[in-house]
Formats: structure tokens, sequence, C-alpha cells
């Protein structure tokens, strides 16, 4: 259980909100440039979604600020937390991931910010980060312990083989996954994603909505067609990771593709 922020780290949190919100971009690509020198921690992240144009340093940074501008309410980022938990779970990240992010975050803020990140100012992230962190490690146990007991559920690569596809329109094809140790796959939930790993015709998987599972030990995974893309060759075995997000529509969610630590993508 987190101990409660001080007066004083909240004060001082807050004070930062204008620097993050001219420099935050700033921090974060920093921030991860300094994490992904370990090529263990690099390989947890999808490259394709950082660099100039990636979507998550955007992302990050608007999180950051949220957290700092709602750090003596973090009822209101509730939501927010969930998903972040989920996503981890289904990223495999452990406890012993986060002091790796500490490090980076808090050198991040002073190689940009420069004299103005003081040694109070340092301190006051250092404990804020931590408070959310030991909060997100709580939820991440629970998650992994309900999963591992669920029926079908697992923690963990487990392998899975493209059974069919169908077409279901000119640009999306749903893909019939049965797993290769003939096992039960636990319910999906509104949001659920899978992580997965796998190259098919020297191409990088793309990402898939999970449509439904018609029947018992069967994945239905669909997608729509991009430019480029090319799967359609064999019935080759996958490895899925279980996992949740948020929900971008009434029937199905992304599934995200994880690296490879061979250097693949998928």
């Amino acid at each position: 259980m987190s101990q409660p922020l001080s007066d004083q780290t909240i004060a001082l949190v807050k004070a930062t909100v204008p620097a993050l919100e001219a420099h935050g971009l700033d921090i974060v690509h920093e921030m991860y440039s300094r994490m992904f020198q370990n090529p263990d921690i690099r390989d947890l992240f999808n490259q394709s979604h950082h660099g100039d144009v990636g979507s998550q340093p955007r992302a990050l940074t608007g999180a950051i600020l949220a957290y700092a501008s709602n750090i003596e309410n973090l009822a209101a980022l509730a939501p927010a937390v969930e998903r972040i938990a989920q996503k981890h779970v289904g990223l495999q990240i452990l406890p012993e991931h986060y002091p790796h992010v500490a490090d980076a975050l808090l050198g991040a803020i002073k190689a940009v910010l420069g004299d103005a990140a003081t040694d109070e100012i340092l301190a006051a992230w250092g404990e804020a980060y931590w408070f959310l962190a030991n909060i997100l490690i709580a939820r991440e146990e629970r998650i992994y312990t309900d999963q591992k007991h669920t029926t079908g559920g697992w923690n963990g690569w487990r392998d899975f083989r493209i059974e069919d596809i169908v077409h279901e329109s000119s640009v999306i094809k749903s893909f019939i996954l049965r797993p290769v140790d003939g096992g039960p796959v636990m319910r999906h939930k509104p949001g659920q994603y899978l992580f997965h790993l796998g190259r098919i015709q020297r191409r990088d998987l793309p990402d898939f909505g999970q449509a439904g599972r018609p029947w018992p030990g069967i994945g239905l995974a669909s997608r729509r067609s991009e430019e480029g893309n090319n799967i359609e060759g064999g019935r080759p075995r996958r490895r899925v990771l279980p996992g949740r997000a948020q929900r971008k529509s009434n029937h199905s969610s992304f599934w995200r593709r994880r690296p490879d630590p061979n250097g693949r993508h998928a």
C-alpha cells in the first residue's frame, strides 16, 4: 500500500505543470531514448509507435501532464490507471521493470529542464512516480493472478495456429486461431486484446481486433486490410499474450504487436 503523497510533493509536482506543457514531449522523447539503451526494455515496446511521428510519446506526455494536474485528486485518473495496468499485463510488464523507467524519467527531467529541475523537484517527482508505480504493481499482480486461475487463461506466451481465414468484406479479414496445446481459451471481455509474435512472408504481422470467440478453444481476430500487408500465406503458429485494452467499438478492440528479442516484430 503506497503512503499518501506529502503536501510538499503535491505542491512541487503541480508547480511543474507549466514546464510540462512547454517541454513535456521533449522530456518523454529523452526518457524513451534512455530506456531503449537497454535491449530488454526496448523489446517490450512496439518501435513503430515511437520516433518523431509515433503516437506513444504524445500519449505518454498527455498522461504525465494529466497526472501532475490531478496529483491531489487521483480518483479522477482511476479509469486511465486501470487501462494502463491492463496494457502492462498484456506486455508482461513486471515489478523489476519499474526502476528502469524511474531512472529514465528523472534523468530526462534533469536533462531537458536543466537547472530548473532542482533536487527538490526531482525528489518530488521520484516520490510521485513510485506512488503511482506501486498502485500499478499491486493492480497488475491481481490481474496476473486472476488470469492464471481463469478457465482457459494463461500468463506469458502461448502458441496458437491460424486455422482459417475468412474474408468478411473487401477490406476486413477474420483469422480463426486455435491453441496448439488443444486447451480451452478464456472468454473474452469487451476491450480484450492479445499481444502476438510472429512473421509471415517476411512481413511484420499487422494489428488485429478481437471480434469474438465462436466456440470453446477458438479465437477469432479481425483486421482491416492496409496497403502492403500480405498475410495470406500458410497457417503458421503464432504466439500470443493475454491482455485488455480500451474498447474501440461495440464489439472489437485492437491487438498490439510485441517485439521479438531476435529483432523481429509481431
